[in-house]
């Protein structure tokens, strides 16, 4: 399968197929070959280093498609590196390519949750920006793979990959949400990082301290938009529905952004992700809940095939049941 993409000038390029070494050499006599996974043992007789290959006009990424039939996992296997040359006034790292070991590093493309894929399809103009993210970041079951003049660390390469997707011509309101999501993640993770033990907890505390208090804070809003008895109303909100829609929908911005002050120099995520999660959420978390539902009933149905039918049949009986019912006493 062979993708043609454009780009932006010469910032990706084909790398093509030499060896890792090779390929280094080809970059900066000081270059760094990041690998984690040990790639397989050269024959006895080694052939020569293929010569370093020069910047194509445009990047064609060409993939091999792995499919587990037992796990239903989707994995690519990229056939030429994908080299980019990061350009970034004063903090740019240079030339880069990804990955490292071509026999046996694989890619998911775009690392994304299916029911966020209406925002962020899992291809498209941002994808080879994303697949050369995915070579720099070392995660727990996928072990960073890259070439380049130095070691990058994790927020690095978030930055590298939103850039990234600007030279592919990624909308700007989208680079900066998938941007805010990666760093949400390295926050987290707070591995490949040269951060302090210090700075590591201050991130992560920042990070589930403003999420968790807009959770809390968005289900005492919808409460009190119902009028639940007993509950005390939340203070920006008004009495009445409209002044009270108006006053939650105004405490879903102010609200986060004043939580992501505490983000440090992450804060810019901040304000972007705490916003989205407040307006967001109460419409994504049925799509979550349907979304799960379906992955139960396919896994019932490969399970139980029978069992699946029947379940299918009563919940239709019950549904005409409720339907009639609810007519009936209306």
């Amino acid at each position: 399968m062979k993708l043609s993409v454009e780009q932006n000038g010469e910032s990706f390029y084909d790398a093509g197929r030499a060896p890792a070494e090779a390929a280094a050499d080809a970059i900066s006599p000081a270059a760094v070959v990041v690998n984690t996974e040990p790639a397989s043992p050269p024959p006895p007789e080694a052939p020569a280093p293929a010569p370093p290959v020069q910047p194509l006009p445009d990047l064609t990424i060409s993939l091999e498609r792995l499919y587990d039939t037992a796990s239903g996992r989707e994995e690519f296997r990229l056939l030429h590196r994908i080299g980019y040359v990061d350009d970034a006034p004063r903090i740019g790292v240079g030339t880069i390519q990804v990955p490292a070991d071509l026999e046996h590093w694989t890619t998911d493309l775009t690392s994304v949750p299916p029911f966020l894929t209406w925002l962020v399809p899992k291809t498209g103009a941002h994808l080879p920006a994303a697949i050369l993210h995915d070579g720099l970041v070392l995660n727990r079951d996928e072990p960073a793979s890259y070439i380049a003049e130095r070691v990058i660390h994790r927020d690095e390469a978030d930055r590298i990959f939103r850039d990234a997707m600007a030279k592919t011509g990624t909308g700007l309101i989208r680079r900066w949400l998938v941007w805010s999501a990666v760093t949400v993640a390295t926050m987290h993770a707070g591995r490949q990082v040269d951060w302090t033990p210090i700075q590591k907890w201050h991130y992560r505390i920042a990070l589930w301290g403003t999420l968790g208090l807009i959770v809390v804070l968005g289900v005492w809003g919808t409460l009190d938009l119902f009028n639940i008895p007993l509950l005390p109303g939340v203070p920006w909100m008004g009495e009445r529905p409209v002044s009270a829609l108006v006053g939650g929908l105004s405490g879903t911005v102010v609200i986060p952004l004043l939580l992501g002050l505490t983000w440090g120099k992450f804060r810019v995520a901040g304000w972007i992700i705490g916003p989205l999660i407040a307006v967001v959420i109460p419409a994504v978390v049925p799509i979550v809940l349907i979304g799960w539902l379906y992955v139960a009933v396919e896994k019932l149905h490969s399970w139980h095939p029978w069992l699946a039918g029947a379940l299918a049949i009563v919940c239709v009986v019950a549904a005409f049941a409720v339907f009639i019912a609810s007519w009936w006493f209306a």
